[in-house]
């Protein structure tokens, strides 16, 4: 194929004697060793070709001494055998200047201030410079300076901060008939110089009491408006005796942010400073209030109803009453509660918060986390409300033990007394799930809800809603019958999977014996005595009545009136006689 015109041709100087031309070279011609095209440079205004030699990489390019003279009209011409394309530039070459980097940078520099010097290569060529500044935070600042043609110049960069890296780099362009930028200097890292630490430490307390007094834990940590603006920072504690009496001052260096003091129920002042190599920051103040006999005034032991709070995916939310009197807020936690001591943490709120996401890396779920809340005015802290809350609960660690069994023929009365509903818990104790069944059926027990087990299997759910209640009694079984029974925890996160039973055997209900003796056995003792002594029970509970007319009595000769047989006294020798009324006599 013919070679395509050459694109983006243009030339260039960066010491008004040496032009160099650039140009893209065009699509593959296909054609190779002798018949690859050929690149050739003219100058129409003097009709010659330029001596130069050809290099391509990612573009071509070709320089050659272009000595006094000014304005160019350059031809480039690129051919093979199936064809011939051409490409001009005309040009100043005053309009076609662009410097090589700056070098050698040094600096001056205050805590606020640094000027940079460099050197240019071109004498006599006034050039316009840009210093390109990197701050810690990422920031970058572009810095104009003023044109110079002198082979040094300089640019001050004002409003830096004290002890701090800066990185800085410089290019230049043409004052006049500006073309391009040079390339970048080779980066510069300055410091400036050091100065006063700026601001107050955030500080803060912890206080335990004593055998003769008071044990006082202080904190303190660079805040987001404190600058140390120095290299070697130490830490000032000092304290007194509100009533100015002998001041104790002990130092730390940097690499400490607490320290603990004992002083005695007096009312202490306590102030903890910043220092480096210049002076030392504005001191933060702490007031201890006295203690009223063996009662801390900050940092109270009243008890304080603790409000649970909840865990989110950023952190845990803490809010509360806001009152008007203090000037700021406080909420202090432990991130390791469980280690001693347990890294203290607190943060600060301004008087208008009412509410905060409190979150940290050290957060995990299944751990509680404790929270106080203070409020502050004129350096002195009152406990106002306490919290307590997971990031997010897990199902308890652990199921209650069940230590007591107390069994009747239909009912069994389950206690696990010694249960913790404490911090040790993954999560808050809520409730607890009683499950009941006989080991060879399905559960139906009256009074309870039915819970269907992975395995299809059926047990009956009974629930304790009061956390504190660790006793319950499972009525309506059945006597003399085999149950499972297991005790679960439940909490915010859930409880852990149903395995563990234990297993009971109701007693035979004594009062079903004493019925069925009443009822079957007794009365068949009864029958069994009365057949074997059937004609003496007779003879003593039915005796034979006799039948006078078969009595001896009456074996006389018959004598009659009307129907009844009569006996004459004259057939009867009496023993006794004995006359009766003589209306019944006169009758007989």
């Amino acid at each position: 194929e013919p070679p395509d015109t050459p694109n983006d041709f243009s030339c260039q100087t960066q010491d008004m004697r040496i032009v160099t031309c650039t140009w893209s070279q065009g699509g593959d011609t296909y054609l190779y060793g002798y018949h690859s095209p050929k690149y050739t440079l003219s100058e129409e205004f003097s009709q010659k070709l330029i001596p130069c030699t050809v290099s391509c990489s990612e573009q071509c390019s070709c320089s050659w001494d272009i000595g006094q003279q000014t304005i160019c009209n350059i031809t480039l011409t690129v051919e093979n055998p199936l064809g011939k394309k051409t490409a001009m530039d005309v040009f100043d070459k005053t309009h076609r200047f662009y410097p090589p980097a700056p070098f050698q940078l040094w600096e001056e520099c205050t805590d606020t201030e640094i000027t940079i010097y460099w050197k240019h290569q071109n004498q006599g060529i006034e050039l316009f410079c840009q210093t390109e500044v990197f701050h810690p935070d990422g920031k970058v600042e572009l810095c104009n300076s003023s044109s110079t043609h002198h082979l040094t110049a300089n640019i001050t960069l004002r409003g830096l901060q004290p002890y701090t890296e800066y990185t800085a780099r410089v290019h230049c362009g043409a004052a006049k008939h500006f073309w391009k930028w040079s390339e970048w200097s080779e980066d510069r890292t300055i410091r400036t110089k050091e100065a006063t630490p700026l601001g107050k430490l955030d500080v803060w307390r912890e206080i335990t009491p004593a055998l003769e007094g008071r044990n006082v834990t202080l904190f303190w940590k660079q805040g987001p408006n404190f600058r140390a603006n120095g290299r070697n920072i130490s830490y000032v504690v000092t304290w007194e005796k509100e009533d100015c009496s002998k001041l104790k001052t002990i130092c730390f260096s940097s690499v400490y942010n607490s320290t603990r003091i004992s002083i005695d129920n007096n009312s202490y002042r306590i102030s903890i400073k910043a220092k480096n190599d210049v002076n030392e920051s504005l001191p933060s103040v702490l007031i201890i209030p006295r203690a009223t006999g063996n009662k801390r005034i900050v940092f109270s032991t009243e008890e304080f109803k603790e409000g649970q709070v909840n865990g989110t995916d950023d952190g845990i939310f803490i809010s509360w009453v806001p009152r008007h009197i203090y000037d700021s807020y406080v909420i202090d936690w432990c991130n390791f509660p469980m280690l001693q001591p347990c890294d203290l943490q607190w943060k600060r709120f301004g008087p208008n918060t009412s509410s905060a996401l409190i979150n940290s890396a050290a957060f995990v779920p299944g751990v509680r986390y404790n929270f106080r809340i203070y409020g502050f005015v004129a350096n002195r802290a009152s406990l106002l409300e306490k919290k307590t809350g997971y990031l997010r609960e897990l199902p308890p660690l652990l199921d209650p033990v069940v230590e007591k069994v107390v069994l009747t023929f239909n009912a069994v009365t389950l206690s696990w007394n010694s249960y913790p509903t404490n911090e040790s818990q993954s999560g808050f104790i809520r409730a607890y799930n009683i499950y009941a069944s006989p080991i060879q059926e399905d559960c139906s027990l009256k009074g309870s809800k039915k819970h269907v087990l992975p395995d299809d299997s059926v047990l009956c759910k009974y629930t304790v809603e009061n956390p504190e209640e660790k006793r319950y009694t499972v009525k309506h079984l059945l006597s003399n019958t085999k149950y499972k029974l297991v005790v679960k925890a439940y909490t915010g996160g859930g409880e852990t999977p149903i395995v563990n039973f234990i297993y009971i055997d109701t007693p035979f209900n004594s009062n079903m014996m004493y019925l069925l003796v009443l009822l079957v056995i007794v009365p068949s003792l009864v029958a069994i005595i009365c057949h074997w002594k059937m004609k003496w029970v007779k003879e003593c509970c039915c005796p034979v009545i006799p039948n006078p007319s078969k009595s001896k009595v009456l074996s006389f000769k018959e004598f009659k009136i009307d129907s009844e047989k009569v006996l004459k006294i004259s057939d009867c020798v009496p023993d006794m006689l004995a006359v009766d009324n003589k209306a019944k006599v006169q009758k007989l």
